[in-house]
């Protein structure tokens, strides 16, 4: 069984690159629309401005590229007890809007603002409802306890964001998702760009040549079974 394509027919945008080493921001537009952010993630570039600010909007393709092989997947062992005794019920595109909205409204040490404006939520919105957005959740009874979201092309997994409103909710829903990934035939988790999260559970930096490399090969190979219900299937470990 084959992964579902997005049921939009998106106009194709291409980006005029001048991918120069160490360079990192790549293109600014006036808009954004379901489109054009497709487009980007087919080159390997993705949105990332402060809308509120009044920015224009902002084109990124890092250099070097923070990745996670799903094989080479680490769990820490206390997350791997609590995991074992989780409080939390996980589940896939359940409440995509509160996810991103959740997301968008997170306090980051270091940023006076965020990149999840109104545009950027609605952009997501309809990306999901096409097929091509998703969202993970842990909820603790009825209450969304944590989650991410991001765009699933072929083999390639594009985290955008993720949340916490109790503590290993949303670590806990990425290890469940990376190992369901891997057994629908996931290859490669986008990380953008370094962070300590994604970096315990065995993320590193690679050239964006050898990103751009790899994604050119994976983004055409679907996965070999819908990965929202091996999700929430999955056995735990």
């Amino acid at each position: 069984m084959t992964t579902v394509e997005p049921e939009f027919s998106f106009r194709p945008v291409l980006f005029p690159l001048h991918l120069k080493p160490g360079r990192s921001l790549v293109a600014v537009t006036e808009r954004i629309d379901c489109d054009i952010v497709y487009s980007a993630y087919l080159q390997g570039i993705f949105p990332w401005y402060e809308e509120a600010r009044g920015e224009p909007v902002c084109w990124w393709s890092p250099d070097p590229r923070f990745v996670l092989f799903p094989e080479e997947l680490h769990v820490p062992s206390r997350l791997r007890r609590f995991m074992k005794h989780s409080p939390f019920r996980y589940t896939m595109n359940r409440d995509f809007e509160q996810v991103i909205s959740r997301c968008a409204g997170i306090v980051r040490p270091g940023q006076t603002g965020t990149w999840i404006g109104p545009a950027m939520i609605d952009v997501y919105c309809r990306l999901h409802e096409a097929g091509a957005a998703h969202s993970v959740e842990a909820w603790h009874g009825d209450t969304l306890a944590g989650g991410f979201y991001g765009v699933s092309i072929g083999q390639v997994f594009f985290g955008e964001s993720m949340f916490s409103a109790e503590p290993d909710s949303a670590k806990s829903a990425f290890v469940r998702f990376v190992l369901a990934f891997r057994q629908c035939g996931g290859m490669l988790i986008d990380s953008q760009v370094y962070t300590d999260n994604i970096a315990r559970f065995g993320g590193r930096n690679i050239s964006r040549d050898s990103f751009l490399q790899m994604e050119k090969k994976l983004l055409g190979k679907s996965l070999l079974s819908p990965l929202p219900v091996t999700f929430e299937q999955l056995k735990l470990l």
